[in-house]
């Protein structure tokens, strides 16, 4: 039965549409089929970064052990070098004026440099060079010819500049910073100093201890571990390992932190990993491949758990799902489409778990009798304001007024002339054309105000002096946006039960202004006045029960209906205040929250037939 009821629902539903049920179970199934993906590549990219992360771990380690060994082997040549500038025979040798260099000076300056050489191995040569270019070299007299030592790039200032700068501490150089080449092309790295005199503390020369590239032939050996080394400069001079690493290098990785990089090299991915050696111009790059690199254990059981944690969560987020959100909603919606076919506005009873979706249903329940009291409210207030404005209209329309009117300008046509009579039948037919025109609920301050001054013209004619008007009007509030006819019952009022009863002339003052977005209303008569209670008869009158027709023989029901119409226009209670003291004056004040105004708006007091 559920099944059949079901399939009768989704069929109601319309052709091309998807309940919110089918819907979430399609969400569902997405979610469920995203979650798998998810695991899976999960497992790809932890896998992928953990054997990444592993080979750049192995990298650095190998690097920074490699890094180090050089670091060390030249520190330890530095220290060499500095035993060699402080031998009496070279110093003699520096010290000495050009006609006094003879060779066993020379031969004796080198014996004492070759003898210290003796303790340590991988010095391929040392070169003195004294001010004036005169040079002793530890190479044999056979062996001098493979070396080239190039003395116009020795006398550049940039070449000088970082050896002499370091006032007789050593500097590291690629065969002397281009200035020592030997002629099989092997490199040399180069240990400058600066060689100063220690009796009068002047520089007498330059030496280059050169370190024989076997130096790093035999660190690649002992480090490389399989993998691919190259030591090269920062110029990009090969030094030893793997010379393939050349066309990777890049300033990147001059500097002393490991830097990372992949590569592909054909259709392998490599991470090219380099870093320089501090203090020195010297680049360690290293290659390493992907494959190959099993995870450690504890990765694996860790992967392996997160994908049956994944795996149960999908599980009992399905069937959690399912039971507490798809079939409840489906039900939920199943009653509120019932509803809409029936278009009924009633409330529904559906067995729903007492959480949010059980909230739903009773905030449903009660928007639905929200909506039906507002339908009701509606409906009433529209009967109200339409019985009001129709009474207005009667009361307003009375032949008897018509009459008087027209009985008092055929006694001045009698008394006065043509032209008065002209003026006279004028004002009345502007007053009914703005009284009766187009059928407007709303209209602007300015007409409703000329609505007046038409009124109480024709009403001047009848009583004469005993009526006086008066305006104040702010310019900016005329083309506020009002109901039509809500002042002009309030002047019948203020003429027919407050000035004319008092027996005096009396003035009418119509007051108007803006604070802000409020508009402010006045109108203020000096004739009887009325008492408190009649004035919180006539404000509270709104509270009396739907149907009951209030104030029909009541001399304040143009008052009363003005104000139930304003209240509905404003769609508040509090627009109207009544001041007033009896036998001096009465005062109404109307109150519009959020004047609209009719931009550019042009109106004139008369129709537009009238000329």
């Amino acid at each position: 039965m559920n099944r059949e009821k079901r399939k009768k629902t989704l069929k109601k539903v319309g052709k091309g549409k998807a309940s919110l049920s089918v819907k979430l179970r399609n969400v569902v199934a997405g979610i469920v089929f995203v979650l798998i993906l998810t695991v899976i590549t999960s497992l790809y990219v932890v896998t992928r970064k953990e054997r990444m992360d592993y080979t750049k771990r192995e990298a650095e380690s190998l690097l920074s052990g490699v890094s180090d060994s050089i670091f060390y082997q030249l520190e330890s040549y530095k220290e060499l070098s500095r035993l060699i500038m402080m031998e009496d025979s070279l110093a003699q040798f520096l010290r000495a004026e050009k006609e006094e260099v003879t060779t066993g000076m020379i031969n004796n300056a080198r014996y004492d440099i070759m003898r210290i050489l003796n303790v340590t191995e991988n010095v391929d040569t040392v070169f003195v060079v004294r001010e004036d270019d005169q040079y002793l070299t530890t190479a044999l007299a056979t062996n001098q010819s493979s070396y080239r030592l190039d003395f116009s790039r020795m006398a550049e200032e940039e070449w000088r500049e970082p050896i002499l700068k370091g006032r007789g501490n050593a500097s590291i150089s690629v065969n002397a910073n281009k200035a020592l080449y030997k002629t099989n092309g092997k490199p040399l790295i180069t240990i400058n100093r600066a060689v100063y005199d220690l009796l009068r503390q002047k520089r007498t020369g330059i030496m280059l201890m050169n370190v024989s590239d076997k130096l790093l032939e035999r660190l690649v050996l002992e480090n490389a571990r399989g993998k691919d080394l190259c030591i090269l400069s920062t110029d990009g001079t090969y030094l030893s390992g793997n010379e393939a690493l050349l066309r990777y290098l890049d300033q990147d990785f001059t500097g002393v932190e490991t830097v990372h990089k992949t590569v592909r090299m054909g259709d392998e991915p490599v991470i090219i990993s380099g870093c320089g050696v501090e203090g020195t111009p010297i680049v360690i790059l290293c290659a390493s491949g992907l494959g190959g690199k099993a995870l450690p254990l504890g990765v694996g059981y860790a992967l392996l758990l997160l994908f049956g944690v994944f795996t149960i969560s999908l599980f009992v987020g399905g069937t959690f799902i399912t039971r507490q959100i798809t079939t409840p909603v489906f039900r939920l919606t199943s009653a509120m489409e019932e509803n809409r076919q029936q278009g009924k506005l009633e409330k529904i009873n559906v067995k729903l778990p007492k959480n949010e979706l059980g909230m739903l249903e009773d905030e449903y329940n009660n928007m639905i009798e929200h909506v039906n009291d507002l339908i009701r409210r509606l409906i009433e207030k529209e009967k109200t304001l339409q019985n009001a404005e129709m009474r207005v209209l009667h009361e307003q329309i009375k032949p008897h007024f018509l009459y008087n009117s027209l009985e008092t300008i055929g006694w001045m046509a009698m008394d006065a002339g043509a032209d008065k009579v002209h003026d006279a039948l004028e004002t009345l037919g502007s007053f009914y054309r703005n009284f009766l025109s187009k059928g407007d609920r709303e209209v602007t301050l300015r007409r409703e105000i000329s609505i007046v001054q038409d009124y109480l013209s024709l009403q001047k004619l009848r009583y004469g002096d005993i009526i006086s008007d008066e305006y104040d009007v702010a310019k900016d509030t005329e083309n506020c946006i009002v109901p039509k006819l809500i002042l002009q019952p309030l002047i019948e009022n203020s003429i027919y039960h407050g000035i004319r009863l008092k027996g005096e002339a009396g003035t009418i003052r119509i007051t108007s202004f803006l604070e802000g977005e409020v508009l402010h209303v006045i109108v203020r008569d000096t004739g009887v006045g009325m008492s408190q209670e009649k004035i919180d008869q006539i404000l509270n009158s709104d509270q009396s029960e739907p149907g009951e027709v209030r104030g029909e023989a009541s001399e304040s029901f143009g008052l009363w209906g003005t104000i139930e119409r304003i209240r509905c226009f404003c769609d508040s209670d509090d627009v109207v205040k009544i001041r007033s003291d009896e036998g001096e004056y009465t005062e109404i004040e109307f109150i519009f929250p959020h004047a609209k105004k009719e931009k550019g708006m042009r109106e004139n007091v008369q129709s537009d037939d009238h000329r």
